[in-house]
């Protein structure tokens, strides 16, 4: 059977890079397999739906080149892909189980069931509604249903022995059905709850390979009593260790942490997230570190995914985007790099802000930063550190120095980065200074800080004039 995978999101907003990272783990497991990756939209939630969602979950599966093959917007045989669309077939399917005894009406109240969680509360015991409405009689249900009476649809688990749960990743899996709670299936506003619509949905889409966080490892002993329950083959399931934060929780949109979009409009590229959350939680055969999106559906391999959770490391990020950044052509850089410049550059030239842009393309790991780099160049004021004051008073060759450039500075008719080189050069000759004592004196009383860009490429950007007026 042709492998098919699916991503599938609650229409919440912007996508969180946990979310993301199984949305690529799922197209890659697809792909590499030659089979089709599949979007379907968990709206069960009506209470959280964001309008406009469902384009961002487009948008940005589009930005990190993840191609759908069915989705809402490009329907395929098993529409529709949207839950809220597909109630009557929920329903269809929930009353089938109450035919076939896995599944019962229950009318308990919201006060009876909070009186179950008190009481389990009491105990220090985890709630598991007690199943009283599964021993009602036929003529109660009949009743109660005639008079309109809300219900809910539990599925009715088994109290004894235990359920497997097969998973690539981490094996066979043992779970106690003494734990399972009779969860409901069908809401009393008509809508399933997520468990139950995933494997109807899956069931119904040819969903071969299920993709998701092993925090829900136990929950999939009652997906597999559905299929059972129905006479449906389970899919490949493939349980994937958390991505936690520095402060060691899961990430999530709720805590804050970092959405696609959030990166994205900081400057990261998309090839470069990817390539980045990839690897976290999966390892190639070899030590490679870069791969392009061809390179991954050659090389992924389910059976590395790591069964340890990861760590999200900014750190390490910058580190991917830096790569991704410099291997652009200078034409990509410019284009990528120039709406992040937010300084006020009217005035200047295109060729000096392209210079100003271009000599930061080594040095940059994502694109907000250039603002804090490019400082420099804006600055009508220099502050100089009371270390580097102490500097340029620590040897009798500073001033030396600093009027050898001021004089040659002044020489130049033609103000180019060619022309300042050829003076810093002939600044080294006359004076037979060199190192450190030939760069940091003119750095700090230009810039007032001691590193930077090339020497001349910094001169040439302050421009002549403040280069001459900061060293008087």
């Amino acid at each position: 059977m042709t492998p098919r995978t699916r991503f599938a999101p609650s229409p919440t907003g912007f996508m969180h890079i946990g979310n993301l990272r199984t949305a690529i783990f799922e197209y890659l497991v697809a792909k590499h397999n030659g089979g089709k990756f599949i979007l379907r939209i968990e709206d069960t939630d009506q209470n959280r739906k964001v309008e406009g969602a469902i384009d961002f979950i487009y948008n940005t599966l589009k930005l990190c080149d993840i191609k759908i093959d069915e989705g809402p917007n490009n329907e395929g045989e098993f529409g529709p892909y949207i839950q809220s669309e597909r109630l009557d077939l929920y329903k269809k399917y929930a009353l089938e189980l109450v035919e076939k005894g896995h599944a019962y009406y229950c009318f308990c109240t919201e006060q009876e069931l909070e009186e179950m969680r008190e009481r389990a509360n009491a105990r220090k015991k985890p709630f598991l509604y007690d199943g009283r409405c599964s021993k009602l009689s036929k003529e109660t249900i009949e009743e109660n249903l005639k008079k309109g009476v809300p219900y809910v649809i539990r599925q009715k688990m088994p109290k004894t022995g235990t359920t497997i749960v097969d998973d690539v990743v981490y094996g066979k899996i043992k779970i106690d059905n003494s734990v399972l709670d009779d969860q409901i299936l069908l809401k009393s506003d008509g809508y399933p709850t997520y468990n139950f619509a995933n494997v109807v949905d899956d069931h119904l889409m040819q969903i071969t390979h299920v993709i998701r966080g092993k925090e829900y490892l136990d929950q999939t002993a009652k997906y597999n009593l559905l299929y059972d329950a129905f006479g449906w083959e389970k899919p490949t399931y493939i349980h994937v260790a958390m991505v936690l934060g520095s402060d060691g929780n899961k990430l999530s949109k709720r805590n804050g942490d970092a959405s696609f979009m959030d990166l994205y409009n900081d400057g990261y590229l998309p090839e470069a997230i990817v390539n980045y959350l990839v690897l976290l939680g999966w390892s190639p055969e070899t030590n490679q570190e870069i791969f392009s999106m061809e390179e991954l559906i050659k090389n992924f391999n389910e059976n590395r995914i790591s069964k340890s959770s990861s760590q999200y490391d900014v750190k390490k990020l910058n580190w991917f985007n830096a790569k991704y950044i410099k291997a652009l052509s200078d034409e990509d850089y410019l284009k990528f790099i120039r709406p992040f410049l937010t300084h006020d550059v009217r005035g200047k030239s295109e060729e000096w802000i392209n210079k100003l842009l271009l000599i930061y393309k080594d040095h940059l790991s994502f694109g907000k930063e250039i603002n804090d780099l490019v400082n420099i160049f804006f600055n009508n004021e220099i502050n100089i550190s009371k270390e580097n004051e102490e500097f340029l008073q620590s040897d009798e060759n500073i001033p030396v120095v600093i009027n050898a450039y001021k004089e040659e500075i002044a020489k130049i008719k033609e103000w180019n980065v060619e022309n300042i080189a050829e003076v810093i050069t002939r600044v080294k000759e006359k004076t037979g200074i060199k190192g450190k004592l030939l760069y940091m004196p003119i750095r700090i009383k230009i810039s007032g800080i001691e590193h930077g860009p090339e020497l001349p490429d910094e001169i040439y950007l302050i421009g002549q004039d403040k280069v001459l007026e900061r060293l008087s």
